[in-house]
């Protein structure tokens, strides 16, 4: 006979077997549950070329995007990476997206900081990223699994729902109309919890398969003429005096007359300017076993993309075939291993929907995302240097757009220069891009949550 105990969170407890590997179903993995359908290629010994018309160091979607819209206007791109083409966060996210509902979202300041004409620009802009991204798919038919499904975002007490009420009057302000509040008592109709006190949906929002997006993106990039290289590191470059540069590599020097840097959360020393400016964080990701869509229906009704207010955020989702749900958040602050997080982060998801509490995991896996000092994405020019950077841990339709923006910048035929190249890209003295302060910063975020009253169970003793 099992030996069973009650594994107890808020709400109703859930008898379980005892089980010392508890959450971890038999063949649990520490890799992403996406690269079962979509693993990033191995890199392969592809032959460089000595010059190129433009370089992209980075082969995400921000820097397979560039390479598609140079493209399809007849410059073809070599793309390089110090990993397999799409190995990073490209294909490691929650695939969730969505518009200009994810501009800014950590901060409530953003009117007083950049003015209320600006940002409306920076709303309209996000919004019409959105529709360009689903006509982008559409047009280049890329197989990604991608639905418009809609975003609940739950607002984890009082105070964060007004500033959900806040942000729904300035998405709407751009004139689509595609935000709604949704008041604590109707809150179940989009989750299975007690613990939000309200929220806000988004019906412009989405979700797709992010490693296959990634894969569809490469395809498309070697259709238009791009060369990609993975396992290629950039180890430093230099500007000629005529224009134009030499990159030094682990494959050995490339000319390129344009030079783009589309890193992200894993750029390193060979470029200290931009390191500067971002502040790599890991964030952890778990999926659950195979528990059927009647299940996951009970616990997300509509099958939506789901996000939250607190500091130390939520962000969770059915799998594209409807039979698992997958969790992420920021399961530590410093480079924890993914066992652990996986562990932490099952103690996230049946806290907060206590029906799951018996359902194990079977894959756990981290990412780098970045984050500016102004929480803002960015792109523009450096010194001739190109980037698009800094999602902000919302980067499918952002970089996607971005990469475009950029790749228009470098063919000098943009209709209109996106609004997000005025932005100034911050950073603070005597940053090197080793955020020592994360730490510090997670214990502020996990106190200023508690003082707002949210409370997440410790660790099972058992």
């Amino acid at each position: 006979m099992p030996n069973w105990y009650a594994g107890c969170g808020v709400g109703p407890c859930h008898a379980r077997p005892f089980m010392t590997d508890f959450p971890f179903a038999p063949g649990f993995v520490e890799r992403p549950y996406w690269w079962e359908a979509a693993p990033p290629p191995a890199p392969a010994a592809t032959l460089l070329p000595d010059e190129a018309e433009v370089l992209i160091v980075g082969g995400g979607i921000a820097g397979l995007s560039t390479a598609i819209e140079l493209g399809r206007n007849g410059v073809r791109a070599l793309v390089i990476d110090r990993e397999a083409i799409g190995w990073g966060a490209s294909s490691r996210n929650g695939g969730a997206l969505s518009g200009a509902g994810s501009l800014g979202k950590t901060r409530s300041d953003l009117v007083e900081s950049f003015g209320k004409e600006y940002v409306a620009e920076l709303m309209e802009e996000g919004e019409q990223a959105f529709e360009d991204f689903e006509a982008f798919v559409e047009r280049e038919r890329l197989d990604c699994d991608y639905v418009r499904c809609g975003r609940f975002v739950g607002a984890h007490a009082p105070r964060a729902l007004e500033a959900l009420k806040r942000r729904i009057d300035l998405i709407n302000g751009a004139g689509t109309e595609e935000a709604f509040f949704v008041p604590r008592e109707r809150v179940a109709e989009e989750i299975a919890t007690d613990r939000f006190v309200g929220g806000m949906m988004l019906r412009r929002a989405g979700a797709l398969h992010p490693a296959k997006y990634v894969r569809a993106l490469a395809s498309a990039a070697m259709r238009y003429g791009a060369t990609l290289a993975g396992g290629v590191a950039m180890r430093g470059h230099r500007r000629e005096a005529g224009g134009g540069f030499v990159v030094e590599t682990s494959r050995g020097p490339i000319r390129a007359r344009r030079l783009m840097i589309a890193t992200n959360g894993y750029t390193g020393g060979a470029t200290p300017w931009h390191r500067r400016r971002l502040i790599p964080v890991a964030s952890y990701m778990i999926a659950t076993e195979a528990i059927g869509e009647e299940r996951v229906r009970r616990a997300l009704p509509q099958m939506r993309v789901y996000g939250d207010t607190k500091k130390v955020l939520y962000y969770f989702r059915p799998s594209p075939d409807g039979t698992r749900i997958l969790f992420g958040g920021r399961a530590s602050f410093v480079n924890a291993d993914t066992r652990r997080s996986g562990a932490t982060l099952h103690r996230f998801l049946t806290d907060l929907i206590p029906d799951l509490a018996d359902v194990r995991i079977t894959h756990s896996w981290k990412g780098n995302v970045a984050f500016a000092f102004d929480m803002m994405p960015h792109v523009g020019e450096h010194e001739g240097v190109h980037h698009a950077m800094a999602c902000n841990g919302s980067g499918v339709v952002t970089m996607t757009h971005l990469g475009t923006a950029t790749a228009q910048a470098m063919l000098g035929g943009a209709n209109r220069p996106s609004a997000f190249a005025r932005l100034p890209f911050p950073t603070r003295p005597l940053y090197t891009g080793h955020p020592w302060f994360l730490p510090v910063v997670g214990l502020s975020y996990q106190l200023r949550d508690r003082l707002d009253g949210w409370r997440v169970p410790r660790k099972d003793a058992s």
